[in-house]
């Protein structure tokens, strides 16, 4: 994380509701260049929620949300998409279409409406194939793919759109572990590059390794947010998680291990 890096995105007093329910009640937060932020909480906390309503993609119930100084709910969507890109932690492909094309899609919002992709454009795309080891696919239909080859395709398409913020939803989802670790490696360095990163991870370890500060979101609208050294401890994840979460010792850093569902 770079000291003193500015803030590329804030929220202020967000609340994020569902069938009236609240989720995440008043949330404020802050998020800079060199920063990635990972988001923890249960299945139903409302991760995806939040990270849709920080897209813009859903209203929030309360709150405002700016990206490089403009309120993200009256941005234009095209404008909004040079600068941020979100990861679903779903996608459906209908259509058939390449592997290549379909990372090109991330470059929809730097072309114009009558304009084709240029080189530059496909090497951009190519490199970010190359990134997630499926260069030499670059020709197959999608429809052919595994689960865990779309899903690093969808993590070349918005690297590919090669944003200012990258809002991820599960982003290691059907990965298997050497691809979790080289996915979260690829957004670390690019917040180390001066991007900004805020993820929605299940693996609470896999935040310990790389992320600067965590957002824990309760599901009933409390929320903490802090230093991933500071923040993450037994008793909170315990709290978070409602099953027991015991800290372990590996390489001079705390990891932690699901005990049991044994009354807390």
């Amino acid at each position: 994380m770079h000291e003193d890096a500015p803030a590329i995105y804030s929220c202020h007093q967000l609340t994020v509701e569902v069938a009236g329910r609240t989720l995440v009640d008043a949330l404020s937060l802050e998020v800079a260049r060199g920063e990635l932020l990972a988001v923890l909480g249960q299945n139903g906390s409302g991760k995806s929620l939040t990270l849709h309503t920080l897209a813009g993609l859903r209203p929030a119930s309360k709150g405002t949300i700016r990206l490089i100084d403009a309120d993200v709910s009256s941005s234009k969507r095209q404008d909004l998409a040079k600068h941020l890109a979100l990861l679903p932690q779903h996608v459906d492909d209908i259509f058939p279409a390449t592997v290549i094309d379909t990372a090109l899609i991330g470059r929809h919002p730097h072309i114009g409406r009558l304009s084709w992709e240029s080189e530059e454009d496909f090497d951009v795309a190519n490199a970010a194939l190359a990134s997630v080891d499926l260069e030499e696919l670059a020709a197959r239909d999608v429809l052919t793919l595994s689960g865990g080859e779309r899903r690093r395709l969808a993590i070349a398409q918005v690297l590919t759109q090669a944003p200012d913020l990258y809002l991820l939803d599960e982003p290691t989802n059907h990965l298997d572990p050497q691809h979790q670790l080289d996915a979260l490696r690829l957004f670390r360095d690019k917040a180390n590059d001066g991007a900004a990163v805020v993820a929605s991870l299940h693996d609470v370890n896999l935040a310990v390794r790389f992320a600067d500060r965590c957002l824990l979101l309760y599901g009933d609208g409390r929320w903490d947010l802090g230093m991933t050294s500071e923040i993450l401890d037994s008793n909170r994840l315990s709290q978070l998680y409602a099953t027991p979460m015991e800290a372990v010792t590996w390489r001079d850093r705390a990891l932690f291990v699901a005990s049991g569902n044994e009354a807390l």
